[in-house]
């Protein structure tokens, strides 16, 4: 066009352009037409362009999926439920952590630490432990042990039990290795030995009877199944004792059976006792390590967090010979590193402070347990009153309840999911305002249907709050 715009605006509407002397309704039509052409073409080259990027964005994100060691593990009981509680408010009786304050002396540990005149004790420490800490760990376990423990080579501080766990089977474990586990077992055991290349091999505890009333020590193992476990690929087995989530405090009879097992396949025990000051009369918590040639083969794993009732903290200790613990400190320094230095320091004060009232009843390894036992006491029979069946722990926490002769008064039908416990917990927290977690997440896949029928309760929690869970289970009850 050689005119101005509004030139061709002003004559579009004729026939032909006094200008340029060509037919501009043809012209507008060819330029209608050229303009869809490239519409059209500029179209194809964009979805060419977008499925393109489609295809280079997919290969990049399969590129990137969660790798195959990491396939199963995606679903967090604990993550789940976290969830429910934050959105349906009920009272929390799943979750393992106390809901009152730690002892006056811990916290006032801590609190001078991170105030002292020493600048070091907020910077890094020792990686395989504070020096402090580690010490007085030996001098306690030497005690209890009756041997004299390095603190240098057969203690090592990590993130918690958690992290004690993560680095044995780490550190432990070749691909193909067999790792036999007791059940119901803390839900992190199986996926560690997985993850590490390991095979997990199962035995479980089940009940003398299902009518009650229960005790943990009816709980118990086949001597000839678990036998049949052992082979030429066992590399060790799992121990928790007190048991979480039952409360099964191991009887000298049937540790002495297992470590007769782990002398004659030569397999490591891995002894996990967070909870070995949280025993009520007359159960007594033994040391798998303490019998005779055992020390040799165990790593036996706690928990300040379960000792001081400071969760929140997360520190743990693993101790046994310095062979064995080698595997976990090339872990730990890869991973971890070190942990927390103030928090250490005040956990070292806290165990010194112990030490000192080691034989009094003042003793916080004593007077937890002792002040414990009531709300162990209230919890059974609170739920007795509303027709569950509990198994009454020896040791530990929690409590667990079989909750199956109160079916007909909860709508399983509106809750989704495949474990009939899952279906319970959830409708229970939704509708009663209680929360329980749901046991058969501690068991493996062949063997959920012995925690389907029950529930897990936490009783280490304010009187108050323990009253209020029983009105709650009371009223709704009385209404059904």
């Amino acid at each position: 066009m050689h005119g101005t715009e509004n030139n061709f605006l002003l004559s579009s509407t004729s026939t032909s352009c006094n200008i340029c002397k060509i037919n501009c309704f043809d012209l507008l039509k060819w330029v209608t037409m050229f303009t869809k052409l490239c519409v059209a073409a500029t179209s194809k080259i964009s979805h060419a362009f977008i499925l393109k990027d489609t295809i280079s964005h997919s290969a990049v994100m399969s590129k990137f999926e969660i790798p195959d060691r990491l396939v199963g593990n995606e679903k967090s009981v604990w993550v789940e439920y976290t969830q429910l509680v934050l959105k349906y408010k009920p009272l929390n009786l799943g979750q393992g952590f106390p809901d009152f304050h730690a002892p006056e002396n811990v916290i006032k540990a801590l609190a001078a630490t991170t105030t002292s005149d020493n600048p070091l004790l907020n910077q890094y420490t020792r990686g395989f432990g504070h020096p402090r800490l580690v010490n007085v760990i030996a001098k306690l376990f030497s005690r209890l042990l009756n041997r004299t423990l390095d603190p240098n080579n057969e203690i090592l501080i990590t993130s918690g039990a958690y992290e004690a766990l993560f680095s044995t089977l780490q550190g432990h474990t070749n691909p193909g290795d067999e790792w036999i586990i007791i059940e119901p077992f803390f839900d992190c055991y199986e996926p560690m030995i997985k993850v590490a290349g390991g095979v997990p091999r199962f035995i479980p505890l089940k009940p003398k009877n299902i009518n009650g009333p229960l005790s943990s020590a009816d709980w118990v193992f086949d001597k000839q199944e678990l036998e049949s476990l052992f082979n030429e690929k066992t590399k060790g087995i799992i121990l928790n004792t007190p048991n979480n989530p039952i409360g099964k405090v191991f009887s000298l009879d049937e540790l002495q059976f297992i470590s007769d097992l782990a002398k004659k396949w030569n397999v490591l025990v891995v002894s996990d006792e967070v909870y070995e000051w949280l025993v009520y009369e007359p159960a007594k918590h033994i040391r798998i390590a303490t019998l005779p040639g055992m020390y040799e083969r165990t790593i036996t794993i706690g928990s300040a967090g379960k000792t001081f009732s400071i969760t929140g903290w997360k520190i743990g200790w693993a101790y046994g010979p310095a062979n064995l613990l080698y595997n976990l400190q090339v872990v730990h320094q890869n991973t971890v590193y070190t942990c927390p230095t103030p928090l250490q320091e005040a956990v070292a004060i806290a165990f010194e402070q112990e030490l000192e009232r080691f034989d009094s009843p003042d003793c916080y390894f004593v007077s937890l347990a002792r002040d414990l036992k009531p709300k162990r006491d209230f919890m059974a029979k609170f739920l007795s009153d509303v027709g569950m069946i509990p198994t009454i722990p020896e040791g530990g926490f929690f409590m667990i309840a079989n909750w199956t002769k109160l079916k007909d008064k909860v709508q399983l039908e509106e809750e989704t999911d495949e474990y009939r416990d899952y279906r319970f917990t959830k409708w229970m927290a939704k509708n009663v305002g209680v929360l329980g977690i749901p046991p058969s997440t501690f068991y493996s896949p062949e063997h959920k249907y012995i925690g389907e029928d029950n529930v897990r309760y936490c009783f280490i929690k304010k009187d108050e709050n323990l009253e209020k869970a029983a009105e709650l289970l009371k009223k709704w009850k009385s209404t059904q």
